[in-house]
Parts: structure tokens; C-alpha cells; sequence
């Protein structure tokens, strides 16, 4: 029986899982979104066009992926139409590709008010949330409150919808908020024919049956694994599993079953939001790092902060997802720096570790390790061999610290600026 690979993000999220999981399509039958919502923005550009994506996976702009959303995302039906809207201008006929589980989980409008109305209510306490409703909804599916996919084909649903909008309206009430406005409830309903006209499934025996078949199935993850709501820097985490285990949870998949992990991270941090960042930069070169790598949120364009890469939290993160194999991304936004620096450890309290603490909040201090840059325009290599010697002692370095091997080097945002390398065992330190 065929195993299912998963690729997932190492760090804080917008890693640049979107474009790798479109370049892999090709390898696979289908793709299979198992956790998030429309707080993911994941970005593909090829032939000079560039596309983000919020619920639908990656794979949807290749003919011959079959697309899963996963029972463990959760699903705002007017983000959702917008965006079969957009396939539909681009000639993407998205109904014979994409497939929903009727197990996910709805994001109403009154989601998206208790989402804000929270957020505002704790004042410098932020955690940076992208107010799609994420959170509210998660905490209705644990509280046993929420509506399904599958819900919208009931006799009841109405009654169902109404029962939970006015709970949100009497919460918002404690927050001195407005209920839902009843232009945006009337497009949420409209919104759910275009629901309609996909295939809702079961999607656990539809994974588990292909399977058996000896098809291919990728993963795809969205966010980061250090903003997993167990294993990220809480409380600024999100409200879902992204790490791998999510994937079980999050598609009807056994352990057992899990194949390949594909790791993504950028050549460098990023965080949008609060919550700690122990490598973050506030001077020019954070400026600089911001600026050639476009480190603006494709879900909601605020500025993401920017530091140099962190091994503690990769090796972290690392250990919990079992990676097998490494992506580095946005490898040439470092072209043209004389000097890269890596974190190696941390000072906590004074103490050296390479560990992530319990509380990133601490007082951490990084611990630097300074290589050469290798100041070459990497947007016009296809060959990784005829990479920079700078450029592949950097990547050996990582490859010793982690004690994983990196498999692909992006060097730009097109599907074709993707350059993979042979697999090695690495020697670890």
C-alpha cells in the first residue's frame, strides 16, 4: 500500500508551501489540504502570473491532481467563492479537480465579528490574529457547536445556522459589539451554492480507498509548525494542529500510513504578528531582508518581521514533524549580503542551550554563527551544481546542524526557479 507524504513549513509560516506542493503536483494523484482556513495565503507564479490561494490546495492549477479540503479545515464559504471565481477567470474548472470533506468545518460571518471583537478586547495583549474567524470556529468544533459542510444538505440547516448565530450574538453583546449586517448574511448564503456545486465527501475512505489503489496522495500544510496550537510559541499560535500529526487527524490517515516528511523553510525567518522572534531584526539589514523578499502577508499585506535563520527552532521543529528531507526557500534574497549570520543557541539567563525554552517570551538571546555570502544573482541558475561554493557551504552547514538532508533550493518565486539536489546522508556534528 502507498504511503502519504506530507510537506508542512518549519517556521512561523508563509515558508512558501504553495509553490513546492505545485512543483510536486506532477508526482502526485491527489493533493489533500488537512488543517487551517482562509488565514493561509499560499502563492504560485508561473508564466509571469502570480496566484494566492487561501482554502483550495496547491495542486489545482495541474490537470492531473485530484484536490482534497480535508476534514480538519474549516471553510469560509464567500472567501471560498471568491476564489472559485478567480479559477473560473483563469479558465481553471475547478469542479472536476477539487473535492471537499463534508467533516470540515464552516466559518460563519459571526465567527469573523467574535474574532475581532476579541482580538480588539485584549488591548496590547494581541496574539496578531488574521480575523477570518479561525479561532472562533475551532473553538465551536471542540465545543461541539459548529456547522459541517455536510450540515448545508440537511432539512434542519437552517435551524442550525440560527442557533449558532445568536449564541455569537449574545457574546457579542459582552463585547459591545454588532451582530451580523444582513447584507453579508445574505451573501454568505448565496455564497453556498457555489459549495454546492462540488463533490462533498467522505473524505476518509475516499483517502484511505486510493490508497489501497496505490495512488499517490500529498499532504499539504498550511501555516507554520512553530505556530501549532500544542507545540508553538503560545499563546501566538494558531488554533489547529500544523504540524504532522495534523495530517492523521486532520485527513482520516493512520499513522502508519505517513511517507515522506517535507520540511519548507526560508534561508533566513520571518513572522507576521506578535509573539516572540529571538533572531528578529530592527535595523537595516531586517529593513533589507523585508524589501527583496517582498515580506509582505499575501492573506492580509501587513508587514512581516525578519531575522536570520534559527537552527534551535528548526531542529525543533524538526524533531516533532519526523522530517526527512528539507526545502529552502527564498535562498536568493541573501544574494547580496557580504556577511549571513545563523543562530546556533541560545543565552537563557545567561545559560548557553540549543533548545527551544518553554517560554520563547524570556529573556533569549541569540548565539550567532557568521558565514561568507556569496554575492551571485541566483534567479538565473537551473543547475544546483553550478551553485555558488559559498552558497553550498551555507546549505552543508545546515545540513550538518539539522542532520537533514536539503533536497531543493528555490531561487525565485517561478515554478521553473527550483533547483533539486541529490539526497545525501548527512553527517551530523
Amino acid at each position: 500500500m502507498k504511503k502519504v507524504d506530507v510537506l508542512l513549513g518549519l517556521q512561523w509560516g508563509d515558508e512558501g508551501k504553495g509553490k513546492i506542493v505545485d512543483v510536486l503536483t506532477p508526482e502526485y494523484d491527489v493533493i489533500a489540504r488537512f488543517q487551517g482556513g482562509p488565514n493561509a495565503g499560499h502563492t504560485l507564479e508561473f508564466e509571469g502570473i502570480k496566484h494566492v490561494l487561501h482554502t483550495i490546495p496547491s495542486g489545482i492549477f495541474r490537470e492531473n491532481a485530484v484536490n482534497v479540503v480535508g476534514n480538519g479545515v474549516v471553510i469560509d464559504p464567500i472567501i471560498f467563492k471568491k476564489e472559485i471565481d478567480a479559477l473560473d477567470k483563469r479558465g481553471v474548472d475547478a469542479t472536476q479537480r477539487l473535492k471537499i470533506s463534508k467533516k470540515a468545518h464552516l466559518i460563519l460571518p459571526s465567527h469573523r465579528l467574535l474574532d475581532a471583537a476579541s482580538e480588539a478586547a485584549k488591548g496590547k495583549g494581541k496574539i496578531g490574529s488574521t480575523l477570518k474567524g479561525i479561532g472562533p470556529t475551532y473553538m465551536d468544533k471542540t465545543g461541539r457547536n459548529g456547522i459541517r459542510v455536510g450540515d448545508i444538505l440537511s432539512a434542519n440547516f437552517k435551524e442550525k445556522y440560527t442557533f449558532l448565530k445568536e449564541k455569537h450574538e449574545q457574546m457579542l453583546g459582552h463585547y459591545g459589539a454588532e451582530g451580523v449586517p444582513t447584507d453579508t448574511e445574505n451573501e454568505w448564503f448565496a455564497s453556498l451554492d457555489t459549495l454546492k456545486r462540488f463533490e462533498l465527501i467522505d473524505s476518509e475512505p475516499y483517502l484511505n480507498d486510493k490508497l489501497k489503489n496505490n495512488q499517490t496522495i500529498l499532504a499539504e500544510g498550511a501555516q507554520g509548525s512553530l505556530l501549532d496550537i500544542d507545540f508553538g510559541s503560545y499563546p501566538f499560535v494558531t488554533s489547529s494542529n500544523t504540524v504532522c500529526a495534523g495530517a492523521c487527524t486532520g485527513l482520516g490517515i493512520a499513522p502508519n500510513r505517513i511517507g515522506r516528511v517535507i520540511g519548507i523553510f526560508k534561508a533566513y525567518c520571518t513572522r507576521v504578528g506578535s509573539g516572540p522572534f529571538p533572531t528578529e531584526l530592527f535595523d537595516e539589514i531586517g529593513e533589507t531582508l523585508c524589501e527583496i523578499g517582498h515580506e509582505y502577508g499575501s492573506t492580509t499585506g501587513r508587514k512581516r518581521r525578519c531575522g536570520w535563520l534559527d537552527i534551535p527552532a528548526l531542529n525543533y521543529a524538526i524533531m516533532i514533524n519526523g522530517v526527512t528531507e528539507l526545502n529552502m526557500m527564498k535562498t536568493d534574497v541573501l544574494d547580496t549580503f557580504d556577511t549571513i549570520k545563523v543562530c546556533t543557541g541560545y543565552k537563557v539567563n545567561g545559560e548557553l542551550t540549543d533548545q527551544m525554552p518553554f517560554d520563547l517570551t524570556e529573556e533569549v538571546e541569540p548565539v550567532y554563527t557568521e558565514l561568507k555570502g556569496w554575492k551571485t544573482d541566483l534567479t538565473k541558475f537551473t543547475n544546483g551544481d553550478a551553485l555558488p561554493s559559498e552558497l553550498k557551504e551555507y546549505i552543508a552547514f545546515i545540513e550538518k546542524q539539522t542532520g537533514v538532508p536539503i533536497s531543493v533550493v528555490s531561487v525565485g518565486p517561478d515554478r521553473e526557479q527550483t533547483l533539486f539536489q541529490d539526497v545525501k546522508t548527512v553527517e551530523t556534528a
